[in-house]
């Protein structure tokens, strides 16, 4: 069995991003040797999500306005008393999800005709890292 480990590093222009990590994704999947295995696509703070969908401006413009219904930016979040003004944030991560497993077949990602890897900024504007592991054969 083989792995391989690296990290891809954020700091958005942008309070909210979505970034579309596919191309670096394979990277890490060609310099792995993986043939058949799995990789683990993970944000690695509570603040940020991974997904898999379309790369399609309208799709992620509906994605952003979806978030912002179901976790609005409000000023009365019970977390902002600890000082944070990004409760929001930590409920659009639960939302999105911060991971992904992503299938290996013949040393490509194993995807459908139009899927893609995203990494989902809720709150940006500072240093944050995903986390890419492959294992596999």
């Amino acid at each position: 069995m083989k792995s391989h480990t690296e990290y891809l590093w954020f700091n958005t222009k942008r309070h909210r991003e979505f970034i579309n990590i596919t191309d670096e994704v394979e990277k890490a999947l060609a310099k792995s040797q993986v043939r058949e295995g799995l990789i683990l696509v993970s944000a690695m703070h509570i603040t940020a999500g991974v997904y898999v969908n379309d790369a399609e401006d309208g799709l992620i413009a509906d994605i952003e306005e979806w978030l912002e219904k179901l976790a609005p930016f409000r000023a009365d979040y019970r977390h902002h008393g600890t000082g944070e003004t990004n409760g929001d944030s930590h409920l659009k991560n639960l939302l999105i999800g911060h991971q992904v497993l992503l299938p290996v077949t013949n040393g490509k990602l194993d995807f459908g005709p139009w899927q893609q890897v995203y990494y989902a900024e809720f709150d940006g504007q500072r240093r944050k890292r995903v986390l890419i592991k492959v294992i596999g054969e």
